[in-house]
């Protein structure tokens, strides 16, 4: 089992005396069946529905009352009514039956008892102009890849974990552990890779997989397209934007296609819906609140940096590093970041950013930007020495505060860097597979520097 943060957040859910009806965002095979199957254990009484059956999917085709509903559910499934405040009701796939998403504001209203859980891909997309979302009635979480935590619980890690969630970890699980990140850098997190390698230790095995999730993907978005041509377009997104993963691009011809921007635009925030992708656009600001300039160009981040890493054939090139910073010009390390940094963040509206200053003659840019204690702290992902961090330096000439990380593949340490402009600051230097707990850490280095 490694879904124990999700789980943490669905038991979190389930206590609230207002409990909303929850809906579980996440693109195809991230796990969000498994999570919820597994959290239905806390329950005297499950019932779990799949609209892609007829069997499940009528009483919500012929609904009339929000009572006749429930009580029909219950009898489908051959359990007592009397007991509905102790169930757990699910309700996967349901972009089958867009009119089900609504029905979820009457369990809200007139059904409070029941804890209800819905899931499904390509929400945003596929509800037509008749169908609204419940807005107020409903509360969202997103379910993504596996983080580095849950895959040494996926391999039976132990003692590896238990090193790894102590803060400072100890220096002589450095090794170790860096032996350990490279693998997961190398097969990411999708939960059927991660269980299969977990039960075989054998990578040649995965190529199988990731080639069936990427039809899958294909398969699943041309399902909600209208149009010859927007089919294309959607299938050559998918397909490039493993190749341009970690890079900033243009819409215009992107993936050297010669496709126009408005075509790419549209198929690549469609992508962004179905939760395959996502366009960070930079900020220019080094104080809250984030302000993303969507006049500039986008970076890409995809789903999951093992799937990024097999389509773009550098698997061989990370089996043979002793630094992830030297794969693949450094973008393979500073995409997983990013993936880890998203991978404890389960709010509907939690994104990456990053920041830029573009001046003629003097252009820089932060990988990351992450909002701590009412500040934005930058997060560059490079190896070498503190001089060459220019862009790091040029930030916090900037920034109201003091404090900076960098993540590399050396041990733990806070550094007193030096700004050109004379400024002087705590850097925060951090193992790779540290990543998962920066809030931590940032914590800890607030108790340091004092």
């Amino acid at each position: 089992m490694f879904n124990r943060l999700i789980l943490k957040e669905l038991e979190t859910w389930a206590a609230k005396s207002n409990r909303k009806p929850l809906v579980i965002r996440g693109a195809r095979q991230v796990g969000k069946t498994t999570v919820v199957n597994q959290f239905a254990s806390q329950f005297e009484q499950y019932i779990y529905l799949n609209l892609e059956l007829t069997n499940d999917r009528q009483p919500f085709e012929q609904f009339s009352t929000i009572e006749t509903l429930v009580q029909t559910l219950f009898f489908i499934k051959n359990l007592p009514f009397t007991k509905k405040n102790s169930t757990l009701i699910f309700i996967d796939e349901i972009q089958e039956v867009p009119e089900a998403l609504n029905i979820l504001r009457y369990f809200y209203e007139t059904e409070k008892g029941i804890a209800v859980i819905a899931a499904g891909s390509m929400l945003e997309t596929l509800f037509d102009k008749n169908i609204s979302f419940p807005v107020g009635r409903v509360e969202y979480k997103v379910l993504r890849p596996v983080s580095f935590p849950e895959f040494l619980e996926a391999l039976g890690e132990k003692e590896a974990l238990q090193y790894l969630l102590q803060i400072p970890a100890a220096p002589f699980t450095h090794n170790r552990l860096l032996q350990l990140f490279h693998t997961y850098a190398l097969i990411g997190g999708m939960p059927e890779v991660v269980a299969h390698y977990s039960q075989n230790k054998d990578l040649t095995a995965l190529s199988s997989i990731y080639d069936s999730l990427i039809t899958a993907y294909i398969d699943d978005v041309e399902k909600y397209t209208s149009t010859a041509s927007q089919v294309q377009h959607i299938g050559h997104a998918i397909r490039a934007s493993f190749s341009q993963a970690g890079k900033r691009i243009k819409f215009e011809g992107f993936g050297n296609s010669p496709y126009r921007s408005r075509d790419m635009g549209e198929a690549l925030r469609t992508l962004e819906k179905a939760l395959l992708i996502q366009l960070l656009y930079p900020c220019t600001n080094v104080q809250l609140p984030l302000l993303p300039d969507h006049k500039k160009s986008p970076r890409l981040q995809v789903l999951d940096t093992g799937m990024l890493n097999y389509f773009a054939g550098i698997q061989k090139e990370i089996l043979g590093t002793i630094d992830l910073n030297k794969v693949y010009q450094g973008i393979l390390i500073e995409h997983l970041v990013g993936q880890e940094l998203l991978a404890t963040q389960f709010n509907a509206l939690s994104r990456l950013n990053f920041w830029v200053r573009e001046k003629q003659g003097s252009t820089a840019e932060v990988d990351y930007i992450w909002p701590f204690d009412g500040k934005l702290i930058p997060v560059e992902v490079k190896s070498g020495t503190e001089g060459k961090l220019k862009s790091l330096h040029l930030f916090m000439d900037l920034a109201p505060h003091p404090m900076a990380i960098r993540f590399y593949a050396g041990e733990i340490s806070i550094t007193k860097a030096s700004t050109p402009g004379g400024k002087t600051y705590h850097l925060l230097n951090l193992p790779y597979y540290l990543v998962s707990q920066t809030e931590q850490y940032l914590q800890w280095l607030k108790t340091q520097i004092k």
